[in-house]
């Protein structure tokens, strides 16, 4: 059995108001959350309920107001190459090619460069850019631009990948097509990943577990263990358990968008 990766105990996460007399806004409280090394978790919830605090407290951006914080038993203090974010929007440096976007972090911090090289090969064939090492960012389409992400983050093999609604602006034929990427993704490198979506579809085809939270201030509603057996792709949608648990985490974030 995996051992735990990411461990919340107890994790809460407060703003201070604009003036001295105003009350602090509570994003998070009370929060447990544990994540296996391999798993791919996903946490939903309602709008501004603190997903993307809790990912930015994972990634080290933040730091919690209460509660402890850790990956692989070391207390998060800042950021680290062992946790690497995709973000919604692409963030590549649009004057450096696809292959230099892929490795500059391990190039910077040393790798030796042969082995490097290798890795970002392989990892450009495992998200469909073989073939596309010297364009540059504004010639690739939007999908293409988050498989550069994707990429990004593997050749560094972090402990754990983080991704902030990383399909949440392409278009439903190009997050179709991320999906498989994805799958085919972990199913090749096994990486532990913990993303964050308003997609209920998404998090169930993705995901071994689902986090759903509740509104603001954000505590753990359901934790619910998708029964899907890997490897997966989508004719899964079509399957009544399916739809039927979709039906389920949807009736929950309906019950909290009503509050």
């Amino acid at each position: 059995m995996s051992q735990d990766l990411i461990i919340a105990t107890g994790l809460g996460k407060a703003y201070p108001g604009r003036l001295a007399t105003d009350a602090p806004t509570v994003a998070l409280e009370g929060f447990d959350l544990r994540v296996a090394e391999h798993e791919v978790a996903c946490i939903v919830g309602p709008s501004g309920c603190g997903k993307t605090t809790l990912l930015n407290m994972i990634a080290g951006f933040e730091k919690p107001s209460a509660g402890q914080l850790t990956v692989r038993g070391v207390p998060v203090t800042g950021p680290s190459p062992e946790r690497s974010v995709v973000f919604q929007q692409p963030a590549l440096f649009p004057w450096l090619t696809v292959w230099d976007n892929v490795i500059m972090g391990p190039k910077l911090r040393g790798a030796e460069p042969a082995a490097l090289h290798e890795k970002a090969r392989q990892v450009l064939d495992s998200v469909g850019l073989a073939g596309f090492n010297d364009h540059y960012p504004y010639q690739l389409s939007g999908g293409m631009r988050q498989r550069v992400q994707i990429a990004r983050v593997l050749v560094a093999s972090p402990d754990v990948i983080l991704m902030d609604e990383p399909f949440g602006a392409l278009d439903a034929q190009t997050r179709v097509v991320m999906h498989e990427v994805v799958l085919k993704v972990w199913a090749e490198y096994k990486p532990t990943l913990f993303f964050i979506t308003h997609d209920v579809e998404e998090a169930l085809i993705l995901a071994d577990r689902i986090y759903v939270m509740t509104r603001r201030p954000g505590r753990i509603k359901a934790t619910i263990e998708v029964p899907f057996p890997r490897p997966r792709n989508y004719t899964l949608i079509g399957d009544p358990a399916f739809a039927a648990l979709r039906a389920q985490v949807v009736g929950m974030l309906r019950e909290e968008w009503q509050a």
